[in-house]
């Protein structure tokens, strides 16, 4: 097992695939950066410095604060309370295990859609019971808030929505459905939303929904996550090299182009799949899980994926 996570990590950000180990040596990098960085303050005596910066990793609960550094509805979901190591621990090996099953049934970009979407989602949710509910606040506690739980929730809800009867085998319990593990989850949020980390809580439950929402939209045929990936690919688009080699074709092009037709049409016949196909797919492995699929339908999954 431990060889199978060291290959995981091993060239995270040149394997295919590999986007919950990328996310999570994301959130390893800023959790030490910030400790680092809150230790040398200390001792050096420019905290000052360290509140600033830890401060753009933080989401203030006041809409206005939040209106100065609107960023961090994202950025505080790559981030952890540096008082609490178990924090990042826990929420880090959750979202391995819950992650990598999204990967096996729908791909890297999916895993990168759930974490982002239901960051969002909890960030939301965070700033409008905060600012709508004033009652509620009054009795809860609410403050700066960090820590990727809102989008891990999210890919933990995301896998038992797809596959609710998967089972994990966990210590000293035995093997458990993910659906009963994510219910777990959410009963725990619900009950602590009120109370010291009231915040936290309401935002694990926006992602958690988030996570819900999205799977049951993807079955359906909508994708709501199109606009990340392509937002990434279009940045990721500036550190590409252009390549210098031009190619120029003479003569025979309505036998290339006929052949080029003759690929495609066979690559479509190889494993590429409509979305009708892959819904129905995608329902076979809710209700008899991903054993159950023939080898052709795990290709076009596999391919649809990409």
């Amino acid at each position: 097992m431990y060889g199978s996570i060291k290959d995981d990590f091993k060239n995270a950000f040149n394997r295919p695939n590999s986007a919950h180990t990328q996310l999570i040596i994301i959130n390893v990098v800023v959790f030490l950066f910030l400790a680092l960085l809150n230790v040398f303050s200390s001792l050096f005596g420019f905290q000052g410095v360290f509140h600033i910066i830890y401060d753009q990793f933080s989401i203030p609960p006041v809409f206005t604060d939040f209106l100065t550094r609107p960023w961090t509805l994202i950025t505080y979901a790559f981030s952890h309370s540096l008082n609490d190591i178990f924090h990042i621990l826990f929420n880090m090996l959750v979202f391995y295990w819950f992650a990598k099953l999204i990967i096996e049934y729908l791909g890297s970009d999916k895993v990168i859609i759930l974490y982002v979407l239901g960051a969002l989602a909890g960030s939301v949710a965070y700033l409008m019971v905060y600012n709508l509910i004033p009652f509620y606040v009054e009795r809860s506690g609410f403050s700066g808030m960090v820590g990727a739980s809102a989008a891990v929730y999210a890919v933990v809800v995301a896998a038992a929505t797809l596959l609710p009867n998967y089972t994990f085998f966990l210590m000293f319990i035995g093997p458990v459905k993910i659906k009963y593990i994510a219910g777990f989850y959410i009963v725990l949020s619900f009950l602590g939303s009120v109370g010291g980390n009231a915040g936290g809580n309401i935002a694990h439950l926006g992602g958690a929904f988030m996570g819900y929402l999205y799977i049951t939209q993807l079955q359906s045929g909508n994708d709501w996550g199109k606009w990340i990936i392509s937002t990434m690919n279009f940045f990721k688009s500036f550190f590409k090299p252009s390549s210098k080699i031009k190619v120029s074709y003479k003569k025979e092009k309505t036998t290339a182009s006929r052949s080029s037709s003759s690929r495609s049409s066979s690559s479509k016949k190889g494993g590429d799949a409509s979305q009708e196909e892959i819904d129905a797919i995608l329902d076979k492995i809710s209700e008899k899980g991903y054993e159950s699929l023939s080898k052709e339908e795990k290709q076009k999954l596999f391919n649809a994926s990409k």
